[in-house]
């Protein structure tokens, strides 16, 4: 007997982050207009979300960022910017209010990092179809590998179990209305919001987990802007 499944919308939408200043990775530079392959680590980001079908992505930026404006993404058409907040969380939220503009509440969105540029295909579409299938939120993640310390100071207080722990990773994908008001309750709760998982949890909703690859890193400091460049060279 086949599985039943329940579609989701037939619109789905991307939002990406990209007002960020990152300062681990540098005081002077942005990490997300790097250079891997003549194309910026945010152009990778971006490009490989639209190997899913998807009706549209929209970018929040700084308000005074002027390099967006040298960028020739591959689905230009299709691409909306918005004026990112304070933080992460603000920049997501301003992007989810310009989307509801333009789409319907019950559309889903995947929010991805603006500074994870090698995402791979087939991680993208198992992250689609567990929605398809259970018409949950969902996200990439990665069973926690290593043995985990807690040290509150210099000194390691504890060895941390890393049964049932996972690392979060983007894209992370819900129904819009559901994540605008999971990200509103967050704030308005002054809760602290990492990422959509975190606020949606908070109120209740079921979040599921797809297996993600390692090699999905988040460009954080210097040095995983080579490893990134290894990662795209191998594709």
């Amino acid at each position: 007997m086949k599985t039943k499944t329940t579609p989701i919308s037939t619109k789905l939408w991307a939002v990406v982050p990209a007002a960020g200043s990152g300062s681990r990775f540098s005081k002077t530079e942005l990490k997300q207009y790097q250079k891997i392959q003549n194309k910026t680590v945010l152009e990778h980001s971006v490009n490989a979300l639209f190997q899913l079908p998807l009706a549209g992505c929209v970018l929040a930026v700084h308000q005074n960022d002027t390099e967006i404006n040298n960028i020739q993404f591959n689905h230009l058409d299709k691409i909306h910017f918005c004026t990112g907040g304070a933080e992460r969380v603000n920049s997501v939220l301003n992007s989810l209010y310009h989307l509801a503009n333009i789409a319907d509440l019950n559309d889903w969105v995947l929010v991805h990092d603006a500074a994870r540029p090698c995402v791979h295909k087939e991680s993208l579409f198992a992250l689609l179809a567990d929605a398809q299938l259970h018409s949950k939120s969902v996200i990439l993640a990665t069973p926690v590998r290593d043995t985990l310390k807690k040290v509150p100071c210099d000194s390691i207080e504890q060895t941390v179990s890393r049964d049932c722990l996972w690392q979060a990773q983007t894209p992370q994908l819900a129904q819009l209305g559901c994540l605008i008001g999971a990200l509103e309750q967050g704030l308005a709760h002054q809760r602290t919001v990492t990422d959509e998982a975190s606020a949606l949890e908070a109120i209740g909703e079921t979040v599921r987990v797809v297996m993600g690859r390692s090699d999905n890193i988040k460009i954080t400091y210097p040095e995983d802007l080579n490893f990134a460049r290894l990662v795209l060279s191998s594709k």
